[in-house]
């Protein structure tokens, strides 16, 4: 990479420096640097290769989530918006590869899980089928558009990853008669393999879109993934947008907008669990036989994050009587100690909390008390390391998972650009069935 990086990291730093202290600058600095320096090789064919830390291919989710603190400069600088397209395009020919996995080599060498039962090229490092590795890239194609005005990367590649990914989308609505999809993991923990042989969880048809693994790679209990489900209405808004003001595509823009009407109507009918204590609110795996686990996770797309995503606006009323769930003693995945208190994941050892589910939720909270406390926490439980990990023991932060976790990186990143005022690219959420 060339010196325009250094001279980005350290502007950033420098506006980051005026609006907060010391010890967020150095944090916000160290975590900045880690994507650009540690995680991208450019490619003969003009991509870009990102990892996500100490993994040697590319999720699509985690390359573009990593992505989000950089897009808020992007509009000022054309080599970053270069580099950002890059990666975009690599996801984008990786989806129209094959829209059923999740992570893929920097070439066709059969590196990654070979051994597991399901149709995965050479290029694949794992096909584990989650809805939102399809969303990300899509996503962020809109998203870059919407910073930065560019438009070169909504070609041919891109409509052939729309293609593909909205064909999928459709067949796992009808996930028990139509889906292709199988997939086992052998010698390996049951939340790493899916049931009936590679089947999955047995579903009912509701109109949402059935997805074997959670954005933890973890196996679903239920088979329709409700923030997913949400994500991909998000998705399918931009990609109705581009059709019409970019690609001038009716019938794509006709295509996109009908998928996200039923899922959106899916979500309202199936999505949604009455309780006694919270009122309201939304499930995090649902099954269509009237089965709903009620739950979050701290990978996004999360419950949590569904204003971040740009599903609806923090005030929300039914997510924040899904937030007050979230963040109180009845959700499982939720762990209070003496350390901190936060979100957690069961793809993590028992109280754990995960520095993204606390970035996330200080960017969704209105209450600056609540964004200086998880600030501070996310500062205090580093284990003296300068970066965010993947999930530290509630009680004792020098017991951490993953120790170069880059995606947590940059979640940190975009909280502090939110607390000191220089995140400037929001989503904003579409009107429902507008």
């Amino acid at each position: 990479m060339t010196a325009w990086i250094d001279e980005l990291i350290a502007e950033a730093t420098a506006a980051v420096r005026e609006r907060s202290d010391q010890r967020v600058a150095e944090r916000f600095e160290r975590c900045f640097a880690d994507t650009l320096h540690s995680t991208m090789t450019p490619m003969p064919d003009g991509t870009v290769f990102m990892l996500t830390g100490d993994i040697p291919a590319m999720w699509l989710r985690d390359s573009s989530a990593q992505l989000a603190p950089y897009l808020h400069f992007a509009a000022d600088r054309p080599e970053l918006a270069d580099l950002l397209v890059a990666v975009n395009r690599r996801q984008l020919d990786a989806i129209a590869l094959d829209p059923y996995a999740n992570a893929f080599n920097a070439e066709p060498n059969g590196h990654g899980h070979h051994d597991d039962r399901t149709d995965a090229s050479a290029w694949v490092w794992e096909r584990k089928y989650e809805i939102d590795s399809l969303c990300y890239p899509l996503q962020l194609a809109h998203d870059l558009w919407l910073a930065t005005g560019r438009s070169d990367h909504l070609d041919d590649r891109y409509h052939a990853a729309v293609t593909a990914a909205m064909g999928v989308w459709r067949t796992e609505q009808h996930h028990e008669e139509r889906s292709p999809y199988r997939f086992q993991r052998f010698d390996a923990p049951l939340s790493d393999t899916l049931v009936r042989n590679g089947l999955g969880p047995e579903t009912a048809f509701t109109g949402l879109s059935w997805s074997g693994f959670r954005p933890s790679d973890d196996a679903a209990r239920y088979g329709y993934n409700v923030p997913g489900n949400l994500f991909a209405a998000v998705t399918l808004a931009g990609v109705e947008t581009i059709a019409v003001d970019v690609l001038d595509d009716e019938v794509l823009a006709a295509d996109a907008r009908s998928l996200r009407l039923e899922i959106e109507a899916a979500i309202d009918a199936h999505g949604v669990v009455s309780t006694d204590r919270y009122g309201d609110v939304y499930a995090y795996e649902v099954d269509g036989f009237g089965n709903a686990l009620l739950m979050d996770d701290a990978n996004v797309p999360s419950l949590l994050s569904l204003p971040f995503l740009g599903w609806c606006a923090p005030d929300d009323a039914r997510y924040l009587a899904t937030r007050r769930f979230l963040l109180s003693d009845d959700d499982p995945s939720f762990f209070i100690g003496s350390a901190a208190r936060g979100i957690g994941s069961p793809h993590t050892p028992p109280d754990h909390i995960w520095p993204i589910a606390l970035a996330m939720e200080g960017l969704t909270s209105t209450d600056d008390a609540e964004r200086a406390r998880l600030l501070d926490t996310l500062l205090r439980t580093d284990a003296g390391t300068g970066v965010m990990h993947e999930s530290f023991h509630k009680d004792d932060p020098a017991t951490f998972t993953r120790p170069w976790f880059s995606w947590a990186n940059a979640m940190f990143c975009e909280f502090v650009l939110d607390v000191v005022g220089l995140r400037t690219h929001v989503r904003r959420p579409v009107p429902r069935g507008a």
